[in-house]
């Protein structure tokens, strides 16, 4: 099953959908600002993403220059400060079985469906 982790007010993660919605595949759709991930989901979509935890985050996010920029922080506090803060995850982000695409731009997610 298709997943997107999707946040309705992001203008990106939206197109994301989109595109989704007109392959005619059947997805899930995951608002993971309302129903947080833990943080074993998130380790497991960062492995399938093949990226570092600090590739996944959101650096403009007023949380992340107030609370975090600047520091050295281990892999683990990463995803500890996005599990805390989800609004510092990079999205949209789609999985499909193992393997995972953040879709910016969007055709990225074309590569996994």
């Amino acid at each position: 099953m298709i997943s997107i982790y999707h946040n309705p007010r992001c203008r990106k993660s939206r197109e994301g959908l989109a595109l989704l919605e007109g392959t005619g595949q059947a997805f899930e759709v995951i608002k993971y600002l309302d129903d947080p991930l833990s943080k074993a989901d998130l380790e497991a979509i960062i492995a399938k993403l093949g990226l570092k935890p600090i590739e996944l985050v959101r650096k403009n996010e007023a949380i992340w220059k107030s609370d975090y920029k600047g520091q050295t922080l281990s892999d683990e506090a990463i995803i500890e400060a996005m599990v805390t803060h989800p609004k510092l995850i990079e999205r949209p982000i789609v999985v499909n079985g193992s393997k995972a695409v953040i879709g910016r731009p969007k055709e990225l997610i074309l590569n996994i469906i």
